[in-house]
């Protein structure tokens, strides 16, 4: 099977050695995402909702690369450094997987790499089978 790896250039890429998005097959899994916006600083910082839909835009642009569409998710995680806060993820959340619903987990974490981020975000995909 062909293994298709799909870069959005982080600085931490090379470094970790991982990809923004891996595509095996049918099945594309997206690596944990952060808000960064186009200029490499935290996306709209103390802003949890706003940094939820910069990463889950991230993530949708990463699975479009790989082949994919966000109607393909079957699963998303969302981590976020202050739980009590999850109401505000999960409405953006809402947003954009109102129709689609992906099985989705939220999760509390202590800290990410940038102490500005306040949630991180990942998804599963499954490409049906054309026949």
């Amino acid at each position: 099977m062909i293994r298709t790896l799909v870069s959005d250039n982080s600085p931490f890429e090379p470094t970790i050695g991982f990809s923004r998005a891996v595509r095996v097959g049918n099945i594309i899994a997206v690596s944990g995402t952060a808000p960064i916006g186009p200029d490499g600083k935290t996306f709209a910082p103390g802003d949890l909702k706003a940094q939820t839909r910069r990463c889950l835009d991230i993530m949708i642009k990463a699975i479009e690369r790989a082949g994919g569409e966000a109607r393909h998710i079957v699963r998303t995680r969302l981590m976020l450094t202050d739980i009590a806060r999850w109401r505000e993820a999960a409405e953006a959340h809402g947003e954009m997987f109102r129709d689609i619903r992906p099985a989705a987990t939220f999760v509390g974490v202590a800290r990410f790499i940038d102490p500005a981020w306040l949630i991180e975000t990942e998804a599963d995909c499954v490409i049906p089978d054309p026949g």
